[in-house]
């Protein structure tokens, strides 16, 4: 090793200390990196397996298009040529109603209704939750700047009916938390945005319709009709997206990947940082020195490693809260099906009181994903609300999935196989005062220089953020190493 040479560690092997890694080893060939994973994998929740011809996604499935920071890493990887759409024969989501399942509205953007006959015609609304809903155009825009819950906000503005049978299942299911306890500001700030320009969430829905009909940048991706959100705009590797971690790992020139290393704490040295790192099994703990550390872990974990080093940060990092969630993967002869599965699945209100929040039928909503003859589905539970699955045995989480399968959609055989993953304190929760709590975090971690956080618990939980948050965590250290 030269010993003149910068050492930048990194923290954590998933998306987000990916990212940071190869921003780095891209942008100066001088640095030594080296990645510190504490368990035998990297990629974090993003996790594929492939079984019996079988893709299997143990969590998130989907990449946003339209957001650019994974887009263009998958273009610096080479690998933009394997992402593939959703699927354009079928499209569109279901949502359980009183029993029984029912397609989402089309145009419906989460909260915002861009086609009224839709809303009108829906039997999942009550006519008193039409009405209401109608009325959305004519009530006052909120003066207030204070924050607001996710649930507070839709009931405000487009009644409790609408929240509860359309809102929630759609925009709680992205943090698998409570909307009642979920800050508007951090999980959607573009329709308080639309509320305080056109005063109304239709209104504005309204006018980015007309606008894409007009052709602005973006329109032709659209696909209306799709029922529930913009599914069109979804992408994925043909491989799954754990071939983006494998892309990803195998661009890293400059770097050292260590797995199965567990930081344990961190502390300042001089003009840089000592780690305490422990490898498994029975190796003794040593220390590293580094020049600059990016903390790629979740937001507890990473107070973990600071308590010693600053115990007010540490504290404020652990005030951040985490849900967690079970995946289920299940497979299938096609001829346990009585009817073609049509569309990518279905929702479950919390108002259905039902053990199962969603179904993704992942062998419909994208190619590849199961052999000609099959079927591969899959399901989730818990979250912030039903945080007891989390301890229900396989059996248990297994039976209950089959039997909401047959109720909802007559499924009529066992499956071939099924892949549980139980994803523990995964999902951060934006609850209210979310952005102030980040901005206190991140002046506490500015006074320590070539300390960078990243992740998913600061500035959005979907892939693409996580991208863009390490590469903005690389970059600060470069500017940092630059400037030194």
């Amino acid at each position: 090793m030269n010993p003149n040479q910068q050492r930048v560690a990194i923290v954590g092997g998933g998306i987000s200390g990916l990212a940071a890694a190869h921003q780095l080893s891209r942008s100066d060939a001088s640095l030594e990196i080296i990645v510190f994973e504490a368990s035998d994998r990297l990629g974090g929740v993003l996790q594929t397996e492939h079984t019996d011809g079988f893709c299997i996604e143990l969590g998130p499935d989907s990449v946003l298009s339209r957001m650019p920071w994974a887009m263009n890493l998958f273009r610096d990887l080479g690998i933009a040529d394997q992402l593939i759409s959703t699927n354009r024969s079928h499209h569109g989501v279901d949502v359980v109603c009183r029993g029984r399942l029912e397609r989402l509205p089309d145009g419906l953007a989460v909260m915002a209704p861009q086609r009224i006959w839709p809303m009108v015609t829906t039997p999942i609304l009550s006519w008193r939750g039409k009405l209401r809903l109608a009325a959305e155009r004519f009530l006052p825009r909120r003066r207030s700047t204070d924050d607001e819950s996710l649930a507070a906000f839709a009931c405000r503005r487009l009644g409790r009916d609408a929240f509860e049978r359309l809102v929630q299942p759609l925009a709680g299911g992205i943090y698998m938390g409570d909307p009642e306890q979920l800050s508007i500001n951090a999980t959607f700030p573009q329709f308080v945005e639309m509320e305080s320009k056109y005063g109304s969430l239709i209104k504005a829905a309204r006018a980015g319709a007309k606008t894409q009909r007009a052709g602005a940048p973006g329109a032709k991706h659209q696909r209306p009709g799709a029922g529930g959100p913009e599914y069109s705009l979804f992408v994925a590797p043909r491989r799954g997206l754990g071939s983006a971690i494998e892309a990803l790992a195998a661009g890293l020139e400059n770097s050292r990947i260590c797995t199965d290393h567990q930081v344990l704490s961190l502390s300042r040295d001089h003009d840089g940082w000592v780690l305490q790192v422990k490898p498994a099994g029975n190796a003794e703990t040593r220390q590293e020195a580094f020049s600059a550390v990016i903390l790629a872990v979740p937001a507890h974990h990473a107070g973990s490693m600071l308590q010693s080093a600053d115990d007010e940060l540490a504290q404020a990092l652990s005030e951040i809260p985490y849900a967690g969630c079970v995946v289920v993967n299940l497979a299938y002869d096609r001829d346990a099906f009585p009817c073609e599965l049509d569309n990518f699945g279905f929702l479950v209100p919390h108002v259905e009181q039902r053990p199962v929040l969603a179904c993704t039928f992942s062998s419909v909503k994208y190619a590849g994903r199961a052999p000609d003859g099959k079927v591969l589905l899959r399901a989730f539970l818990g979250g912030a609300c039903r945080e007891e699955v989390m301890q229900w045995s396989d059996e248990t989480i297994v039976k209950t999935v089959q039997d909401e399968l047959g109720r909802l959609i007559h499924v009529s055989k066992p499956p071939l196989f099924s892949r549980i993953k139980r994803w523990h304190r995964a999902m951060p929760q934006c609850v209210l005062g979310h952005a102030q709590r980040v901005e206190r975090i991140e002046q506490l971690a500015a006074k320590h220089p070539r300390l960078e956080l990243a992740g998913n618990a600061y500035h959005g939980v979907g892939i693409p953020h996580c991208i863009r948050s390490g590469q903005q965590a690389a970059d600060r250290v470069l500017n940092s190493l630059q400037a030194s």
